[in-house]
C-alpha cells in the first residue's frame, strides 16, 4: 500500500508518518519500481501501536523503547513496567497540575458579577492588575 492508504487506514498523517520513519520507529519500507513505498502489514500494525502509545500520552523515547523490547526476540520486558510507571507518575503530576490551574480558574471566575460594562469586568481588572505585577485573585500575592 502507499503511504496515503496507511495514512487513511491508520487515521495518522503522512507527515507524521514520514516522521517516524525519519525518527526510526517505523522502519523505511522497500521501494517499488515506480519509485512508491510499498507498506505492508508490519507497518500498518506498528503503526496502529506507536498511534495507541501516542493516545496513551507516551513520549516518543518511551515508544522507542517500547519497540525495541517487541523487537529484541531474545531480550525480556522488565523495562515495560517502569516506563508504564513512569508515565503514570506523569500523568498523575499533570493532573495535580491541572487541579491547580482549575482552582485558579475559579477564583478568576469568581470575580465576574454578571452582565456589565467592560470597565466593570472583574475577570477583565484582574488580569490587567496581574500584568501589571500586582496581586490577582488567581494568582494571589505579586512576586
Amino acid at each position: 500500500m502507499q503511504i496515503r492508504q496507511l495514512a487513511q487506514a491508520t487515521g495518522v498523517e503522512v507527515e507524521t508518518i514520514r516522521y517516524y520513519e525519519k525518527q526510526g520507529l517505523l522502519p523505511v519500507p522497500p521501494k517499488r519500481d515506480n519509485g512508491y513505498r510499498d507498506y505492508d502489514g508490519r507497518h500498518l500494525e506498528r503503526l496502529a501501536f506507536i498511534r495507541h502509545c501516542r493516545a496513551l500520552d507516551m513520549p516518543l523515547a518511551s515508544i522507542a523503547r517500547l519497540l525495541g523490547v517487541l523487537d529484541d526476540t531474545r531480550g525480556d520486558c522488565s523495562d515495560v513496567d517502569a516506563l508504564v510507571a513512569e508515565q503514570l507518575s506523569r500523568v498523575r503530576a499533570r493532573l495535580k497540575s491541572m487541579q491547580a490551574l482549575e482552582k485558579q480558574l475559579v477564583q478568576l471566575k469568581s470575580r465576574c458579577n454578571g452582565q456589565h460594562d467592560r470597565g466593570h469586568c472583574g475577570i477583565l481588572n484582574e488580569l490587567v492588575a496581574a500584568a501589571h505585577g500586582e496581586a490577582c485573585a488567581c494568582h494571589g500575592s505579586a512576586s
